[in-house]
């Protein structure tokens, strides 16, 4: 047994020490904080008397004042009201005899001391109404009141077996206390309101305190006696303090300083609370039972003080700051969304009413002259024979000073090899970002120099909507690319005849489907007539194609050249078709790359660029044209009996073929006569508007040529045909319709989060109370922050697989990204990481049996909330910022191992090395588990636990703070950090969509 009260005492002072640094409180002269009288020695407390306030009274009654008979000393030089045999008399009841149980007995003790005296006799407030004296036996305190209680804690029973009591003396207001007239007595220090405390063990009183001013207040059936400037002495040699020296307590209770509250109920229970004390035996503070009230009032006092009642118990609590906070946080919120709602309307609105400016498409040339284009090398440096531009600095040429131009209503198709850079010019004249250096210029007559029309560019890959069907995905691309003056009416008489004139009218109200094959959906040559028609709505002046053949069969391949060749024709009078003027429409500029066409397609092509490493060899009409041309060349050199390295042409021989031939060959004669070809045919070219572009033989090329066909590339605010509230609510109708449709990522969510939840909940199911099962409560609650990092993933996978159509439609100046972002946030968060954390938080906390109370249930859904929504956006910004997914995916992992490390469950932060400690600051799952444990913990969680068979009854705070070193008062500093994460990262993610998640070919 002694073993073990040592253990447990070794215990409960290492507990104290991490709340306390012990200290001694001055000496004073009268014990029990009384006060020194020079005509009496000492004022002392009711029941307390002897020259120095050090001796319990004895029987008698509180009345008595100095007179009253005191208990003697033990053996041990302490007074031992046990030992003395006290009885109290009839009517009193308590230790020490200090709280009346009747009327009668207050009556009686008075007349006995003052005889007839009037009870209210120097009591102002009383006014001679009701002098009648009486026992107030409820909590609520009159004037002053005494209530005697028992301590029964477990862990201090453990150690201080015998039994233990403790005496309150709460003074509101002395005046009105009849024991004001009492001899040696002291209700209050100056009059003010004021509490006395004693405790006694075993008989013997073994520390006192005092606290001074109080308040009084009654809420919900509960009286709270609340008061400042807290001060505890010990009677050193008794048994708390120094009498069993590994047991002492002395240094503790001297330290007890602050704010004293002693709260009561009806069921005759006390809380006597203090920072200290609540540490150690929880929120509550030590728990007192058995508590018995008495004051001695004059009936007259409580008449006056419930008519004049301030009493707190009928007014409606107050707002704490934390929750004040909060609102304010969501107030801002919700106002700053209805601001912008209210804006973004009223900009809308004024768009729409602007008068429709538009309605002329096409009529548009391009000229590029001397256009060259050189990246980093991948091999060594050195000088090409095919190029006339020495590759200093390490570039690679792909391009070297091709020249070229292509009327209206005219069709033209680039060929040449692999590599020859046909991909790389048609993405220049469309004016795509690319990431290497280019010279030259490329204009667009008639247009003045500095202004461009409207290029639609169709890359060589289908990049679609999958979940959208045909009609639906042309109508998206027409409610962002049309003007906001255009009329809904007249947006889908443009998309029936873009359908129309596609010929996608049978699958216009089919899905699109995956392109790659893994899905069902439109075949391939209809999604490129798809990739056509939503660059068509837009009503382009000039079309660029990159390889729209490629993939397809013959047939296929055809019908998009076919649909190609019509658009040339007339294709940009799409408004003038609305207005049923079908034969006003001027033509289109359309440029195609072309890798290997078939003779029948070949024929369907108005004008001919060949390349090869970089140079054309080639420019001008088509059809038998380039045959002879280079049938020409070879016969002028065997003309000169000279063999010639060019393949001769045979009748009825594909023409594409014989051009792809020779440019394979790439004789280097051919490079020197290619230049004098391009003039000559483009001088021959009939373009809607003279040329105002010298070749770089005839003028320098100018850097503002150069930046101004870079700038083409880069989308402001102004290139939006829509406004950002338009592009957010018709991104949002494109998300809906996906979800609504594709049902598979959300149910898999809820059911695996609903599955996931039982799991959890049965895993911790109904934890205890004991150590072992406050960290299971706490594993329960690192399980789930564990379970939202990881759930978070899905977000990045859905990033990453949208990222292709986001860019494709960003880079058409569809929407701009921050309007994306908001409708990712509000339909992938939202519906994907929200909602299922909230089912598998639910059910985790009530089986788990965790905090009973609404409001704790609330904090803890806010403290995940957040921290969903902080890891979903770090999963944003990775996948914004890789563009390989695996590597995304695998540092997000590793980013999880990394919080798990640090958020302290599994290691005390305090233990970690001081070089690495610093990265728990880094660490949102740190924060979102302290927030939940401290959550927890202060709902009065009390551990009740058996350490080698002796009982302890704890505050859940204490081992929070000994185990994983949380802070008990840190719930809303985490919350403000975890809204500093999501805040910062949601910085960064539109900072990366913005700079990094464009288009770079």
């Amino acid at each position: 047994m002694l073993a073990r009260t040592s253990l447990l005492s070794k215990t409960l002072s290492a507990l104290v020490s991490t709340t306390l640094l012990a200290s001694h409180v001055a000496g004073q002269s009268c014990s029990n904080f009384g006060v020194a009288s020079s005509s009496s020695g000492c004022l002392c407390p009711p029941g307390f008397g002897g020259s120095n306030c050090s001796e319990p009274a004895c029987g008698g009654t509180i009345f008595d004042g100095s007179s009253r008979t005191l208990a003697s000393a033990t053996s041990g030089g302490f007074p031992n009201l046990t030992a003395s045999d006290c009885s109290c008399s009839s009517g009193w009841t308590g230790t020490g005899c200090n709280v009346c149980s009747t009327s009668s007995a207050c009556q009686t003790a008075w007349t006995a001391v003052n005889g007839n005296a009037s009870v209210s006799d120097g009591i102002a407030a009383a006014s001679g109404v009701n002098d009648t004296m009486v026992c107030n036996t409820q909590p609520t305190v009159y004037a002053a009141g005494e209530l005697s209680c028992q301590v029964n804690n477990p862990t201090l029973q453990s150690l201080f077996p015998l039994q233990s009591d403790l005496n309150i003396l709460r003074t509101y207001n002395s005046s009105l206390s009849p024991l004001q007239n009492a001899s040696g007595t002291l209700l209050s220090p100056n009059g003010s309101s004021a509490a006395y405390a004693q405790l006694f063990y075993a008989g013997v009183e073994q520390f006192s305190c005092t606290a001074s001013p109080c308040t009084q207040s009654t809420s919900s059936g509960t009286d709270s006696w609340t008061c400042s400037n807290l001060q505890c002495a010990c009677f050193e040699g008794t048994a708390f303090c120094g009498g069993v020296p590994s047991l002492n307590l002395d240094g503790t209770i001297n330290a007890l300083s602050g704010t004293l509250t002693v709260s009561c109920d009806s069921s005759n229970t006390c809380h006597f609370q203090q920072e200290v004390l609540n540490n150690l035996f929880g929120s509550s503070g030590l728990a007192l039972q058995g508590c018995v009230f008495g004051e001695c009032v004059s009936q007259a006092v409580i008449d006056s003080s419930n008519t004049n009642s301030t009493s707190t118990g009928s007014s409606s609590s107050q707002l704490g700051g934390g929750v004040i906070a909060g609102l304010a946080v969501v107030g801002v919120l919700l106002g700053a969304g209805i601001i912008a709602i209210i804006w973004g309307s009223f900009l809308q609105r004024a768009a729409r009413n602007k008068p429709f400016d538009g309605g002329a498409a096409g009529g548009i040339s391009v000229r590029w002259s001397d256009v060259s284009y050189f990246i980093p090398p991948s091999g060594a440096l050195g000088r090409s024979i095919f190029s006339r531009r020495r590759e200093t600095n390490g570039e690679k040429t792909i391009l070297d000073g091709v020249n070229g131009s292509i009327g209206p209503g005219m069709l033209m198709a680039i060929l040449g090899p692999s590599g020859a850079g046909k991909t790389t010019l048609v993405e220049l004249i469309a004016g795509k970002a690319k990431s290497g250096l280019f010279t030259g210029t490329i204009t667009f007559p008639p247009l003045a120099a500095g202004k461009h029309p409207r290029v639609a560019f169709v890359p060589q890959t289908d990049v679609l909507p999958v979940f959208l069907t045909v009609r639906e995905a042309l109508v998206f691309a027409a409610s962002l690319r049309l003007p906001e003056s255009l009329s809904e009416e007249r947006k889908v008489a443009i998309v029936d005849a873009v359908i129309e004139k596609l010929g996608l009218e049978g699958v216009a109200e089919t899905r699109i489907g995956a392109t790659d094959g893994t899905g069902r959906g439109i075949s391939g040559g209809e999604a490129r007539r798809v990739s056509i028609g939503l660059e068509l709505v837009g009503c382009p002046d000039i079309l660029v194609c990159d390889e729209p053949t490629s993939g397809l069969d013959s047939v296929s391949a055809w019908r998009v050249v076919s649909v190609l060749k019509e658009v040339a024709r007339g294709g940009g009078g799409l408004f003038g078709a609305i207005d049923g003027e079908k034969n006003n429409g001027r033509g289109v500029a359309v440029i195609c790359s072309v890798h290997q066409p078939s003779s029948r397609l070949y024929h369907a092509f108005d004008s001919v660029v060949l390349l090869a490493h970089g140079r054309a060899l080639y420019s001008g009409p088509g059809g038998l044209a380039p045959a002879q041309h280079f049938k020409a060349m070879r016969d002028a050199e065997v003309a000169q009996d000279s063999a010639s390295e060019i393949p001769e042409y045979g009748e009825g021989y594909n023409v594409a073929d014989y051009l792809l031939e020779i440019a394979s060959v790439a004789p280097v004669g051919l490079f020197s006569s290619s230049r004098v070809m391009e003039s000559n045919i483009n001088e021959s070219q009939d373009l809607s508007g003279p040329s105002t572009s010298p070749t770089a033989d005839e003028k320098p090329v100018s850097r503002a040529d150069v930046e101004a066909l870079s700038s083409r590339s880069k989308p402001s605010q102004s290139d939006y045909a829509t406004t950002f509230f338009t592009q957010f609510l018709v991104l949002c109708g494109r998300e809906w319709k996906i979800i609504r449709r594709d049902k598979t990522l959300f149910l898999t969510h809820v059911i695996a989060a609903s599955i996931l939840g039982v799991f959890c909940g049965g895993l911790y199911f109904h934890t205890g109370i004991t150590i072992a099962g406050f960290q299971s409560r706490v594993g329960c609650l690192f399980f789930l922050g564990s379970l939202t990092a990881f759930s978070s993933l899905s977000a990045l996978y859905n990033v990453v697989e949208v990222r292709s159509l986001f860019v494709r439609e960003r880079s058409n100046s569809y929407y701009s990204p921050t309007a994306w972002l908001l409708s990712r946030i509000l339909f992938d968060v939202i519906p994907l990481r929200v909602l299922p954390t909230i089912i598998v938080s639910s059910i985790t906390y009530w089986m788990a049996g965790l905090s009973p109370e609404a409001s704790r249930f609330f904090k803890f859904l806010l403290i995940l909330v957040l921290y969903t929504l902080a890891m979903t956006l770090w999963n944003f910004l990775l996948a914004t910022s890789f563009r390989n997914g695996g590597i995304a995916i695998l540092i997000s992992a590793l980013s999880a191992l990394y919080q798990m490390t640090y958020a302290g469950f599994f290691v005390h932060l305090t233990s970690i090395p001081p070089v690495l400690r610093w990265l728990q600051w880094l660490c949102p799952l740190k924060f979102c588990l302290e927030a939940l444990s401290v959550n927890e913990v202060g709902s009065g969680l009390m551990i009740e636990d058996t350490l080698q068979g002796v009982p302890i009854s704890i505050s859940a705070t204490v081992i929070m703070e000994l185990l994983f070193g949380f802070d008990p008062n840190a719930y809303y500093r985490d919350v403000l950090v975890l809204f500093a994460f999501i805040a910062g990262l949601g910085v960064l993610v539109i900072g990366m969509v913005w700079y990094k998640v464009r288009e770079q070919r």
